[in-house]
């Protein structure tokens, strides 16, 4: 019998090897794995002339703004983006309006995503000071892990005090989901934004000062020692700074559930780039010295790092302050918003620095399919190419180059600090469960996206 669809002739990278050949899918599920001779035959047959085939790329840290801010981007235009950036499976963020802070809000965003979203994705609840008896009913309802912004946000939601965060722990570590954190000392970073205020300090150039990597590594610690204490497994999102990033690898060697995400931000850009980007480049946390990306870099190689994710925020170009080319339109950096579109991006972003040698193809692989499933416990159903995983694919071009133009990607809205980045090696095709979603960079597929159900 015929498989649904074969994707034939090209070279299947895995974490831990690379071998010509091909992968059929059937029922939504890969069903055979192996040279193109031994393959079987397809209703669909794609060949894709010695590319890359990889398992489905996974953004572990996006915010697609639905329900309550639509006006910024939705689950079809953000799933969209995403597959225009050869992502396959997202996992969406809780700072919505309303939150996604108790059992109804985790339903509602699950209906909405599966009717709307092109790509998989999973459901984040938030923990704030008032909510630690629905951590148990939201994960009941299908929220694939938690998050709390101990760092200010987009929300400003109310994070949880260390008396609530006994509570929190306790109950997360019960449910047996992982927890993300914005991890960010508000105290500092209320101290720094008004000294620099009252210096007069406006530019761009001063957001990282207000912030400094102190203020991620101090929360870093925090959320560590609670995590320790009840057994918790703990996430780390949007990791900035080499001092948070020695910390999870002294926790790894000690044996404790933890694991980071960086972003390409991070890896690739500095402070001083915001002399000419401006607020296009402001985010929570903001970018830091070189010295800070060389250890992200490293952990990435070494494992004390165990995934990319680009954390997409889009806003309009109105709340970012500035034009598509970084011009500030408001006063002072203060006034713009922390934000910018990432899940597009993100794969020739790093596919560029995998063709420079920073990583083999099989480690990115790694770090942007297999372990951000592990980290939201949905592998090897995600994040593999292996018998009864489901078909999710990314076929990478490794030799084809271009620019990346704002106008050109599919958000609602597209503020971005990479306009005119020069970029080699880019996704051509995004498979989900078997279904082609996206061809030659451009979108061809419906909404057929699943939420989530993480293994525990």
């Amino acid at each position: 019998m015929a498989a649904d669809l074969v994707i034939k002739g090209g070279w299947v990278v895995t974490p831990d090897a690379t071998f010509r050949g091909g992968v059929a899918i059937s029922n939504e599920v890969i069903v055979a794995i192996g040279d193109d001779a031994s393959l079987p035959d397809g209703k669909e047959v794609i060949d894709v002339k010695g590319k890359h085939i990889l398992p489905g790329l996974f953004d572990g840290h996006v915010h697609f703004r639905e329900p309550g801010m639509t006006h910024k981007e939705d689950f079809n235009s953000g799933s969209t983006a995403a597959v225009c950036g050869g992502i396959t499976t997202v996992v969406d963020m809780p700072n919505t309006v309303p939150p996604t802070a108790d059992a109804e809000q985790v339903k509602v965003k699950r209906e909405l995503g599966e009717a709307k979203s092109l790509v998989d994705f999973g459901i984040t609840g938030v923990v704030v000071q008032t909510n630690t008896k629905d951590i148990l009913p939201m994960a009941a309802a299908g929220a694939i892990g938690f998050k709390i912004f101990f760092g200010e946000t987009i929300g400003n939601l109310p994070f949880p005090d260390d008396g609530m965060c006994l509570e929190a722990f306790d109950y997360i570590a019960q449910s047996k989901l992982p927890l993300g954190i914005h991890a960010e000392n508000r105290q500092i970073m209320a101290y720094n934004t008004n000294k620099l205020k009252a210096e007069g300090k406006n530019e761009a150039r001063y957001w990282e000062a207000s912030r400094p990597d102190i203020c991620e590594a101090e929360s870093v610690h925090h959320a560590i020692f609670f995590a320790e204490t009840f057994g918790t497994k703990l996430h780390v999102f949007h990791m900035s700074s080499k001092q948070a990033a020695y910390m999870v690898r002294d926790a790894k060697a000690r044996g404790m559930r933890i694991t980071a995400e960086t972003g390409p931000h991070y890896l690739l850009r500095e402070p001083n780039d915001m002399d000419n980007v401006g607020s296009l480049l402001k985010m929570n946390p903001p970018v830091r010295t070189k010295d800070h990306g060389e250890v992200l870099w490293q952990g990435l190689r070494e494992g004390f790092v165990d995934s990319i994710a680009t954390d997409h925020s889009p806003h309009t170009l109105e709340e970012k302050g500035s034009d598509i080319y970084g011009k500030l339109t408001k006063p002072a950096i203060w006034d713009c918003i922390s934000g910018f579109c990432g899940v597009e991006t993100g794969v020739p972003l790093i596919l560029t620095e995998v063709n420079k040698g920073r990583l083999t193809l099989n480690q990115y692989v790694k770090v942007a399919s297999e372990n951000p499933a592990k980290i939201w416990q949905v592998y090897p159903k995600k994040g593999a190419i292996r018998l009864g995983s489901d078909g999710d694919i990314t076929v990478v071009d490794m030799e084809k180059e271009g620019t990346i133009d704002v106008n050109k990607l599919h958000s609602k809205n597209k503020p971005s600090p990479w306009h005119g980045w020069k970029v080699k090696g880019m996704p051509v095709l995004t498979v989900v469960r078997g279904h082609v979603q996206m061809r030659d960079g451009e979108p061809c597929g419906k909404a057929i996206g699943k939420a989530l159900k993480p293994i525990v």
